[in-house]
């Protein structure tokens, strides 16, 4: 088993006034070697956008790339001519491939947007863009663990599809609560984000916006020391 922890506040921040972002790996202005990616992971930012502003638009290519909002809602614009806003229990996936733009906006007058931005290295380059999103029932992750992103050729009940061989999960855990995750393969390594709460995996205890990258295993438990809410990353690690 190899370990690899992330403490929240080991992270690189970014301030720019109208958003404030923290990046689990290496991103923009925060480089970093040693938190280039973890497998195929190669960006997770925790971004919180003030009320009447956004990223204009702005091209992406050849990656998969996945919104999960936690707070707030986030309206879409895009070149395949996408226009919604994403809100809380929602995943959006865009697989860039060949190039696509993108803009997204916090409409809300008042209220600050937070979600995660996941960035995964695509298994092939150059597909055709596409995007999706889908609303998650909340209660299919109620101590359990719910398939919200899935490779598109191994697609698990509505999970929506990336280009690559990797899995994204959502739970929420009531405190003294477990959930096992048995590995897809025995190249994938699993990631943990805390969104809120704490849990303890692989012997180490991760509390809000802690994570923990674990390889070289077949499976991992997950114990819930108080009621938590996590989102867990399986990818190749190579």
């Amino acid at each position: 088993m190899k370990t690899i922890i992330h403490k929240a506040n080991t992270r690189g921040f970014a301030n720019h006034g109208w958003l404030k972002s923290h990046h689990t790996f290496s991103f923009a202005g925060y480089q970093n070697p040693e938190r280039m990616n973890f497998g195929m992971l190669r960006v997770l930012n925790d971004d919180v956008v003030q009320p009447e502003m956004g990223f204009g638009t702005h091209p992406h290519q050849n990656m998969e790339i996945i919104s999960i909002p936690l707070k707030g809602a986030l309206s879409h614009k895009d070149s395949m001519g996408n226009k919604r806003a994403i809100e809380v229990d929602e995943v959006q996936v865009m697989s860039a491939g060949t190039g696509l733009t993108h803009s997204e906006f916090n409409d809300s007058k008042t209220d600050d947007v937070n979600f995660l931005q996941l960035w995964i290295i695509p298994e092939e380059m150059s597909v055709k863009p596409n995007y999706e999103q889908r609303m998650f029932d909340v209660s299919e992750r109620k101590n359990q663990l719910q398939t919200v992103v899935a490779p598109k050729d191994k697609i698990e009940g509505e999970a929506l599809p990336i280009s690559q061989q990797a899995y994204i999960y959502r739970t929420t855990l009531d405190a003294d609560n477990a959930v096992d995750l048995n590995l897809k393969s025995e190249n994938n390594g699993v990631y943990v984000f805390v969104v809120d709460g704490e849990v303890e995996v692989a012997d180490n205890t991760l509390e809000q916006r802690d994570a923990l990258g674990v390889s070289e295993i077949e499976s991992v438990t997950i114990n819930a020391k108080k009621t938590s809410d996590l989102v867990i990353i399986e990818v190749p690690m190579n």
